[in-house]
């Protein structure tokens, strides 16, 4: 097979273009158009042959024997027939149908938050490991990736005759993630046994708190900006039952040929589980909510690892019920499931549609939904059938006796309160309202990197607000350096590298990119000292390591980068320049100025802006500067000239 050229592979890449050439084309068989039934015109017999005279008679024979309609002539099929071409479907490039599969990829659970004449009713339990160095019940290290096995104390392993020994220091994170979700924290807590026989769990039951939990009555909000449903407007609050602590179990890997190889490190790590009341009733809302939750443990340091590492999980209870049901005084939830271990956002909005939409179709189908576990899989479509929903009864609950009441003082809890620092709504609002950020811009500050991101954030913005000699704020309210920061601490850090973590960002917010280096750049960028595209080059040489920290200003002044603008008249002359013959453009200007146009056409200013910049020394140039000038331009000097017919 010959080399295809690379003009024609984009051809057809890029518009569904395919060329013919080389190709062999094959006439299409009789029988394949012997329901070909032509509107347009007539068919014509070929030329008679010398051995038997073609009649019309012989024409409907042959039409009746191709099973075709024998009245007419039209639908008469024979070898030396040529039917007309099948219509040919529209070509679409390539490109419009993966951008179209995109689109619809992005609507899909967008259009399916409600189904009409149903209610969904979502309760969600959220495992969490704590940012503890011990186990919770064995002086045995908290390891999240050492080698398999390493850390094993011998009541991890259910060692006949050991005992647990609770590690005072797990309560502290415990209580400050209690506290961020608004909890009240009970003064005495008790352990009960949760038996279930499985091989990820050694001792044949689980220590958890179900009965007496230390932590009660919490809430969380949502707001529009977390990415709640539309439907759910503006803010909705979910009520948290309890926040109680309990031990993990082992991690399973799975290998071929059903063998199962365990990793009891993972054994007794201490967790919170945190049990929401059933009032979250769309998916979108759910996902908001483990989203939610995630920040805020991270922000009050209870725990280090999110979904994406593994150190949370979410499990879903989903219901349904008819909407006239639910509008009924007391009305009752439907019969519920539960979706396990799910570990990503988009997982848990996913599994709870497919799982919502099968319970409707069997109660439309006229079945009964039966209380079961099931699972999910990323990718997947539908939910799967575990097993039978085991109740209270099946768990025999029964008061630990090995381990006495846990009483939590109300001065450790006091002390935990006040130094708890600034959550995450608190600190987006200040953002927002103070700084002059957009909300999609705070919400990504305070969830990057675990908290770290904003961090970072403020300590470029105060080395910058020194630089600028602002004493940590404008007087006069003008933000434009904290928006200039926050810009360049999200967007432009974020392009130096597709992997955060080769950032190095720590937990005291530095990077591979210094916040004192940042802030030089941003000073001089500020200060219009130099260009952008100056300053991103800068970025990428810090980044690099090819620029010693602290040596921004030197680096500027060795390579002759300050910036030197051009004068008022220069920018004119080049925007007469790029003006000249540009009638078309500058008519739509000419129209509104009529006002024959109701929009000011400011994408044909910035086209004439572009050229400016292409037609000038960039390094000397400011697109604002030639903004400018170019619109004065426009009106004082070009629009005259076209009214006076010049």
């Amino acid at each position: 097979m010959g080399r295809i050229p690379t003009a024609e592979l984009c051809r057809y890449l890029l518009s569904g273009q395919l060329s013919r050439r080389g190709c062999v084309h094959l006439r299409r068989p009789i029988a394949a158009t012997a329901a070909w039934h032509p509107t347009t015109r007539p068919l014509q017999p070929s030329r008679p042959s010398r051995a038997r005279p073609v009649t019309t008679r012989s024409f409907a024979s042959q039409a009746h024997n191709a099973g075709a309609n024998a009245d007419t002539l039209d639908t008469a099929t024979s070898s030396s027939l040529t039917p007309p071409r099948a219509p040919v479907p529209p070509v679409v490039a390539l490109r419009k149908q993966l951008k179209e599969q995109k689109k619809k990829k992005k609507k899909k659970n967008v259009d399916n938050q409600t189904v009409p004449g149903w209610e969904l009713t979502v309760g969600i339990e959220i495992h969490a490991q704590l940012n503890t160095a011990r186990k919770l019940f064995s002086p045995a290290a908290a390891s999240f990736n050492d080698p398999p096995n390493s850390h094993v104390a011998l009541f991890d392993a259910a060692v006949p005759g050991s005992q647990p020994l609770f590690q005072p220091e797990t309560v502290i994170p415990a209580v400050r993630a209690a506290l961020a979700l608004g909890c009240a924290i009970q003064p005495v807590s008790r352990f009960d046994r949760k038996h279930y026989f499985h091989w990820d769990q050694p001792a044949g039951y689980q220590i958890t708190q179900y009965y007496h939990p230390f932590a009660r009555d919490g809430r969380i909000v949502l707001y529009a900006r977390d990415g709640i449903a539309p439907e759910d407007g503006d803010r909705v609050e979910i009520g948290i039952r309890q926040v109680q602590l309990e031990q993990d179990t082992a991690k399973t890997t799975a290998h071929p040929g059903g063998v199962h190889w365990l990793d009891l490190n993972r054994v007794g790590l201490p967790l919170i589980e945190i049990i929401t009341l059933p009032q979250i009733r769309h998916p979108a809302t759910a996902a908001a909510l483990v989203r939610k939750v995630q920040t805020l443990l991270a922000a009050v340091d209870a725990c280090v690892y999110g979904m994406e590492a593994g150190g949370l999980r979410a499990d879903v209870n989903v219901s349904v019920r008819r909407a006239e049901d639910a509008h009924a005084p007391a009305g009752p939830l439907g019969t519920r499931t539960e979706i396990k271990n799910l570990s990503s956002f988009k997982a848990v909005e996913d599994a709870i549609i497919a799982e919502r939409d099968r319970q409707i179709a069997v109660l439309e189908a006229g079945g009964v939904v039966q209380g079961e576990t099931r699972g999910w899989s990323l990718g997947s479509t539908e939910t799967r059938r575990l097993r039978a929903k085991e109740g209270e009864v099946d768990y025999r609950y029964m008061p630990d006796p090995d381990l006495g009441p846990l009483v939590i003082g109300d001065d450790l809890v006091a002390h935990l309160a006040s130094s708890l620092g600034v959550l995450p709504d608190t600190e987006i609002d200040e953002l927002v309202e103070r700084r002059g950020l957009s909300s999609k811009d705070a919400l990504s500050l305070t969830t990057l990197d675990n908290g770290a991101r904003i961090q970072y954030f403020y300590n470029v913005l105060g080395a910058l607000e020194e630089r600028l000699g602002l004493g940590g704020g404008d007087a006069d309210g003008d933000q434009r350096h904290a928006l200039l920061a926050a810009n360049w601490c999200l967007h432009e850090l974020g392009k130096l590298t597709e992997l955060p973590s080769e950032l190095g960002m720590t937990r005291d917010g530095e990077c591979r990119v210094p916040s004192a280096d940042l802030a030089a750049i941003l000073s001089h960028l500020h200060r219009r000292e130099i260009t952008a595209r100056v300053a991103k080059e800068l970025l990428w040489c810090v980044f690099r390591g090819e620029i010693a920290t602290g040596g921004v200003t030197q680096a500027i002044d060795e390579h002759g980068l300050w910036f030197k603008e051009l004068s008022e008249a220069e920018y004119a002359e080049i925007a007469d320049l790029v003006a000249e013959g540009e009638t078309k453009v500058l008519g739509e200007f000419l129209r509104f100025k009529q006002g024959k146009a109701k929009a000011y056409p400011h994408g044909k200013l910035m086209f004439l802006v572009g050229k400016m910049m292409r037609a000038g020394p960039e390094e000397r140039m400011d697109p604002a500067a030639a903004e400018r000038i170019m619109r004065a331009r426009i009106e004082d000097v070009y629009l005259p000239a076209m009214e006076a017919g010049v």
